[in-house]
């Protein structure tokens, strides 16, 4: 079962949420186990509990979601954290990506939110309808980034391209003919040399500092 954490300041999106969750039987069933409507009671939660999901508003009164999301990633870096928004604002899904979520959703594509909380659970980052548009132009593109300074080897780059793809441990496995285990290995070592957090911040180095 997959433990959800709903941090929204209106109650009608919650409820929705939470019947559209817990009524999807496609995959593994989910549960809303939790909800807040600020950022102070989203991290009060959030470190005080261990959700598998928390869905999180961005605007909202007093501490505002990304904020939120920031001091529970400092304490707590394996949470994973949607970000559920009206709001299309290039800041916002820089902010987004910069703090570690794993997906940025507008609530009005909010019918498929039960299989991208799938996704992620199975070590994907989503994006949902127009905020895919926009990606390749937020993420600006810059000049071929050296790898050999911080020795990382063909095999690394092959896995971080993969990674910036969006393919789980599982699928990038598969594609280059490794063991799961070896790709955490060398997930690892490649997050350790560029001093990053999680697979979603070396996507984000990927299309910001290597991809041309």
């Amino acid at each position: 079962m997959i433990k959800i954490f709903i941090v929204d300041d209106d109650p009608l999106v919650s409820g929705a949420l939470k019947v559209i969750l817990e009524n999807d039987a496609d995959g593994e069933k989910i549960e809303v186990q939790d909800q807040a409507s600020n950022g102070e009671a989203a991290v009060a939660g959030a470190l005080g509990n261990n959700y598998d999901v928390i869905l999180m508003d961005i605007r909202m009164d007093g501490m505002d979601g990304l904020e939120a999301a920031s001091r529970i990633l400092a304490d707590k870096p394996d949470t994973k954290i949607i970000f559920l928004t009206t709001f299309l604002d290039d800041e916002y899904i820089n902010k987004a990506l910069s703090v570690g979520a794993k997906g940025y959703i507008l609530k009005q594509d909010c019918e498929g939110i039960a299989t991208c909380v799938r996704a992620v659970m199975d070590g994907k980052t989503v994006f949902a309808g127009k905020v895919v548009e926009k990606l390749p132009e937020l993420l600006n593109r810059k000049e071929r980034f050296d790898y050999s300074e911080f020795d990382i080897g063909a095999k690394e780059q092959e896995m971080i391209e993969l990674v910036a793809e969006g393919l789980s441990n599982k699928e990038i496995a598969s594609k280059m003919y490794l063991s799961e285990g070896t790709v955490r290995n060398m997930m690892s070592s490649v997050l350790s040399k560029l001093d990053l957090r999680d697979r979603t911040q070396l996507a984000c180095f990927y299309y910001q500092r290597i991809k041309v």
